[in-house]
């Protein structure tokens, strides 16, 4: 999940489409029952749909359920004798692809009224809970990436060193990680507090969800892999051949529980989702593998551990770009979402610490290269050396007298030519020295920059794609378009005294020439709905001399209405407001609506 996509998917991250009663829908009589409808499947919490009357009490409802066999719907029934009156409906789902979905909507009985009901500043409900559980799935990535990422690196390269300590870490680190999100779970579901982790009846519910299923599987493949710090350096097909099988079922666990497990294609993309978890983690994994062994090895890490890693790192990176190729197109649907959801520009800012990556992945291979140079230079020297040696033996011994001594001309004096690197570019131990110092600085680089990216996956993760958000919008736009046309207009005020400034909305249906229904709603400054003495409404078409037409507004408990208001011809009218909030104070605003 750490090149161009994330675990991504279509439609993944359920979003609401419909209700009924619509939202902000003014009924005759009270509705038997309220239906939502999301964009995918959803999963009910005993607590999915919370209804309040305008005085904040809660409506005592049925059990919530989908509606009939619909698994992307949400329906309660409602008790009779619901007065009249403004009610609010909360609501809070979980999505085919793990994550919890919450909102609020409001519909009237009879008329409009005044509500007491107050909904949290952020619907997603981002509790402490929330936060923690954020929290410990960047841990959960970061333990991923290291017990795999090191496991490899051994394996692969054979250099067990300081690293079989962060096969220790990354192993505790994922163990720890899961029991914590096994505990979070379902506090971060339900919006509640962290106490309710040692709830045993939302632990309960927990276990039986298909996230908690997941997270108990990763423990036991994490018990089954307790062996791998332990025998990871023996390298036999026994030990890689099990290593493999769990390292594919811990990423299995990642991908049956988020994106790629909603959406379309669900089958290719939990195979992609799959190999690029498992190619972020021997990346980046290996990554501080390297790190560790340049900088905490007590013997000089060989050249050809090195530049294994660098051909391992380049597989990685290739996979890496056809899976995130193909996740990108499945989260984001069209070029237009990367700049207009918020899924896509913080894929814009991934693939801008991506390239980061990258180019910090070209320095340590330059530096790589320029090691194995010095490294088959040492080895020729070697191999030389001997057959030099052995070449100088038999030149002495021909020119020796037979009685034994040397002769007169014969000199200590060695050949110049014959001293030095034979590259004429300084001793191979300097030029080796200078190298590492240049590889363990560009490999910090890399590490560094991979953090970020991961962050930023994880972050990725958790946001709406933007397949999903623009099929959302397009559907509530479908919805939208079925109820009678309206025209809504909003005009700020300011009486000038303290707490004397709002807005005043105004909504005419159907928003055209002939008869029209007025409904004004005064908003104070806190965003709720205020009630003030009087309210004036008139229109006026300047440009072809009519009115001013007085609406005749009359207070209906909550919200100002009037019905029969004929405007004769189309144009851009000017509507103007008088707002009076005291009995002194009262200010006149206006702004211009078009009528058809």
């Amino acid at each position: 999940m750490v090149l161009f996509g994330g675990v991504g998917g279509a439609s993944a991250h359920a979003a609401l489409t419909g209700t009924d009663p619509q939202d902000g829908g003014v009924l005759k009589s009270a509705p038997t029952q309220v239906t939502l409808t999301f964009t995918e499947s959803i999963g009910l919490l005993e607590d999915s749909i919370r209804v309040l009357d305008p005085d904040n009490r809660r409506v005592h409802t049925g059990e919530p359920g989908h509606a009939g066999d619909r698994s992307d719907t949400v329906r309660v029934s409602l008790p009779k004798g619901l007065g009249a009156g403004t009610f609010t409906v909360a609501y809070r789902v979980v999505s085919a692809d793990s994550h919890p979905v919450s909102g609020a909507f409001t519909f009237s009985i009879g008329e409009r009224s005044a509500t007491s009901v107050v909904l949290p500043s952020d619907p997603n409900g981002n509790t402490a809970a929330g936060t923690l559980y954020d929290i410990v799935r960047y841990l959960a990535y970061g333990g991923l990436a290291l017990l795999i990422g090191a496991s490899v690196f051994v394996m692969v390269c054979g250099f067990p060193g300081p690293v079989r300590r962060l096969l220790l870490m990354g192993w505790w680190t994922l163990v720890l990680s899961t029991v914590a999100l096994l505990l979070l779970r379902g506090p971060y579901e339900r919006g509640s507090g962290p106490a309710d982790a040692f709830d045993p009846a939302v632990l309960s519910d927990t276990l039986t969800s298909r996230p908690g299923l997941a997270l108990v599987a990763r423990l036991v493949l994490l018990g089954a892999a307790a062996f791998c710090p332990v025998h990871v350096a023996e390298r036999n097909r026994g030990v890689l051949a099990l290593g493999g099988l769990l390292t594919v079922s811990l990423a299995v666990t990642w991908a049956a529980a988020e994106h790629a497990s909603a959406g379309i294609q669900v089958p290719v993309a939990m195979a992609s989702s799959v190999l690029h978890l498992l190619s972020m983690a021997v990346w980046l994994g290996g990554l501080t593998a390297l790190l560790t062994a340049l900088y905490r090895s007590a013997e000089p890490l060989p050249a050809a551990t090195v530049n294994r890693f660098s051909r391992l790192a380049l597989t990685s990176v290739a996979v890496l770009v056809v899976t995130g190729v193909y996740q990108s197109w499945r989260g984001l649907g069209s070029w237009d979402a990367l700049t207009s959801t918020s899924y896509g520009r913080i894929l814009t800012v991934k693939l801008a610490a991506v390239l980061l990556l990258l180019a910090g992945a070209g320095f340590s291979r330059r530096w790589t290269g320029r090691l194995m140079l010095v490294a088959e230079e040492r080895v020729a020297v070697r191999e030389r050396v001997p057959e030099m040696a052995g070449a100088a033996t038999k030149d002495v011994r021909a020119d020796l007298p037979s009685d034994g001594a040397a002769p007169a001309d014969s000199t200590d004096e060695s050949d110049p030519a014959d001293e030095g690197d034979s590259t004429g570019e300084g001793d191979p131990a300097d030029r080796t020295a200078v190298y590492r110092r240049a590889l363990r600085r560009s490999v910090l680089a890399e590490v560094t920059v991979g953090i970020v990216v991961l962050v930023i996956t994880t972050l990725l993760t958790g946001t709406q794609p933007g397949r999903a958000e623009t099929e959302a919008a397009a559907a509530s736009g479908g919805a939208a378009s079925e109820q009678p046309p309206a025209a809504m207009t909003v005009i700020p005020f300011d009486v000038g005294t303290p707490g004397g400034h709002g807005k005043v909305q105004i909504e005419l249906a159907p928003g055209r020439v002939g008869e029209n229904t007025v409904q004004a709603v005064i908003f104070g400054p806190d965003g709720g709905i205020a009630t003030v003495p009087e309210l004036r409404l008139t229109f006026t078409l300047a440009a072809q001399d009519i009115g001013p037409i007085d609406a005749e507004l009359r207070n209906l408990g909550g919200y100002w209405g009037a019905d029969g208001v004929t405007l004769p011809v189309p144009g851009t009218w000017t509507l103007k407001a008088t707002v009076r909030t005291t009995d002194i104070d009262q200010v006149t605003v206006s702004k211009t609506a078009k009528i058809g």
